[in-house]
């Protein structure tokens, strides 16, 4: 019987779920199933993205029959052609002998590895950036090759901005009725296994993970629809967010990762006893593993986590125990980097497991190996108890020299630099606004902020901008007396809390920043910017202001710039639309007309009409944006 569920008018997931398999691939344990998605879109013309595995492909038939009801299927796009996505490909030409299947030229001659049917009769070979219209729908195509296969491409609808991503965005763990990531607890149930994907089947190819993002960055993407896992149309940035972390080698947090192989017991006591050491110098967040109970891609996954790792092993057969060399390799061969990686070896006559271990990753970039091993011979003994403690220092040491920061922390801009691709995220939107008396005080009230919508690119060399800022608010006294303003462009994923923070209080009377700490960052001007639900920010420097009566024009040079995330950039329509919640409905005094302010929602009694030089009291906007109720 079939088993479909609509995403959005005409379009529809009809994939399957897979809960008997125990392995991946034939490698990775899937405790929890996995899913292969797959899209169907009834337009004009019909178009199928991507297949499933041979092992649902009877629910899959049954899922296209029941939604075409007898219509023709005209175009199947394969996104990626590894067997777990095309393998019912060969039984879908058998049931729709006339569909056309559009890949790119990397693509068909897999297919013909993998089939016997006359593939060129049914190929539509597209290139990077080509479109194909099926009616209401126009699909455009971007290769992404080694993503994690060098025939893989996205596919953009620009109709509805949804982007079939092929594998990336995909997560280990089957689609329990909710397909959607906002209809569920995603970092409680998928975020683990979201990780061990990423790190075992794509992680190896960081940067072209980093090319693809930066080729889609322009592009307003609304929904990620990838072919494992759930389907993102809410909150984008925060896992567009990981991917950037992940395929940039860079830790989620600071923290310490053990993994070990003890055969008898004694290697085990002592990253015990190194687990205790570390948690009474103030380490908060460690995690152990022992590599003879744990798969290596559990493990794997933790070592992208965490900023620091400890890999203990004992002397094997004079080399590394079994397990812990399959950890290692693994390591190497996945181009793991930024981290700081300490040894504890253990033998009985040969203890040179941690310079055995040391020189598999001597190539990773980036990484700093502490010279505190410790070495046993057989058990831990008093003078190894020295070596622990003084581990447990050098371990410290390294996240003082950090600062001890959070991921969000260490991404602070200590360099100095112009991103140009930061000037792309500018469009007619919803801006955070941000200003300081000094810089250089912590004192409450301080620093300050407000929303704006204009800001606006002048000149390419120099780069500046130009903002038109309320004279009412605070803000705008505070860039007149410094000179100096941040700018943070908000997404689509913002939500309206933002706007009370920022739009619908005063600086004068509320810190508007206090509690918001962990959603901030300061720039090189020592400025806030605003990290959660933006895109970008700039760094400006006035050099002229224009009084234009109720706001001052101010032209500025951008010394600093950097992308935050691939977010969308957040319009003027989409708040009114998406964001701001709709006026409940008002009750009318006796002979008084009552207006609405369409920005914040600021309801004004009033006897006639409002006069011209009316100011809403909440959000400073004029007369115009109070709407009449009738």
């Amino acid at each position: 019987m079939h088993n479909t569920r609509i995403i959005d008018n005409d379009v529809f997931w009809v994939g399957t779920n897979d809960k008997k398999s125990p392995l991946f691939e034939s490698v990775f344990p899937i405790p929890y199933g996995i899913s292969y998605n797959s899209y169907l879109v009834l337009d004009e013309k019909t178009i199928l993205l991507d297949c499933v595995d041979k092992s649902g492909s009877s629910v899959f038939f049954e899922n296209l029959k029941y939604l075409l009801k007898g219509k023709k299927l005209d175009f199947v796009v394969i996104n990626h052609m590894e067997p777990d996505h095309s393998a019912a490909l060969g039984d879908l030409i058998l049931r729709y002998p006339d569909i056309k299947i559009i890949g790119n030229s990397r693509t068909i001659p897999m297919i013909k590895q993998f089939f016997d049917f006359d593939v060129e009769r049914h190929a539509l070979v597209v290139k990077d950036g080509d479109e194909i219209s099926t009616g209401k729908h126009t699909f455009v195509f971007y290769t992404a090759p080694m993503v994690h296969w060098p025939e893989v491409m996205f596919t953009f609808d620009r109709s509805n901005g949804y982007l079939y991503s092929a594998d990336a965005f995909g997560t280990f763990g089957t689609l329990n009725g909710n397909i959607f990531a906002d209809e569920l607890d995603f970092d409680r149930d998928f975020l683990e296994e979201s990780r061990r994907y990423y790190t075992n089947i794509v992680a190896k190819y960081g940067p072209q993970v980093q090319a693809v993002l930066k080729k889609l960055a322009s592009l307003e993407v609304t929904a990620l629809l990838p072919l494992h896992g759930p389907i993102w149309r809410k909150n984008i940035s925060y896992y567009i967010d990981k991917y950037q972390k992940w395929s940039t080698y860079t830790p989620e947090e600071e923290g310490v990762l053990i993994a070990y192989s003890s055969v008898y017991g004694n290697t085990e006591n002592a990253v015990n006893i190194l687990a205790v050491k570390l948690a009474e110098a103030g380490v908060k967040k460690i995690a152990m593993f022992d590599v003879s109970v744990t798969h290596p891609s559990f493990v794997l996954s933790q070592v992208f986590r965490f900023s620091h790792l400890v890999l203990a092993s004992t002397t094997y057969n004079a080399g590394i125990f079994i397990n812990m060399e399959t950890l290692i390799h693994c390591i190497a061969a996945h181009n793991v980097k930024n981290r700081t990686i300490a040894f504890i070896e253990n033998g009985s006559w040969a203890a040179t497991s941690g310079k055995m271990m040391k020189e598999v990753l001597s190539d990773l970039e980036n990484t700093t190996f502490l010279d505190n091993t410790v070495s046993l011979k057989s058990s831990v003994k008093q003078d190894n108890i020295i070596e622990i403690e003084n581990l447990t220092k050098a371990i410290t040491t390294s996240f003082k020299a950090h600062g001890k920061q959070t991921i969000y922390e260490a991404n602070t801009i200590n360099e100095v630099k112009i991103e140009p691709e930061a000037f792309f995220k500018i469009t007619y939107g919803l801006f955070v606004l941000s200003a300081a008396k000094d810089t250089k005080s912590s004192l409450a009230g301080n620093h300050s902020g407000c929303i704006i919508n204009t800001v606006m690119q002048i000149t390419d060399d120099p780069k500046q901008i130009v903002i038109a800022v309320n004279k009412l608010n605070y803000t705008h006294d505070l860039i007149r007396d410094t000179g100096k303003f941040n700018i943070s462009v908000l997404t689509t994923s913002s939500d309206f809390d933002v706007f009370k923070r920022f739009g619908f209080q005063s600086g004068r009377d509320a810190d508007k920043f206090a509690g918001f700490e962990e959603h901030c960052k300061k720039s090189n001007n020592g400025l806030y910017y605003i990290t959660r639900d933006t895109n970008s920010f700039f760094s400006g420097d006035v050099v002229s202001a224009i009084d234009y009566g109720t706001h001052t024009l101010f032209t500025a040079s951008v010394s600093e710039s950097a992308v935050l995330s691939n977010g969308v950039s957040l319009s003027y329509q989409y708040y009114f639309d998406k964001i701001k919640p709709k006026p409940a409905p008002i009750q009318k005094s006796s002979g008084k007309n009552v207006y609405v302010c369409r920005i914040c929602g600021y309801i004004q009694e009033y006897d006639g009409e409002l006069p011209d030089d009316y100011i809403c009291p909440l959000c400073k906007h004029p007369k115009a944006d109070m709407e009449l109720q009738n």
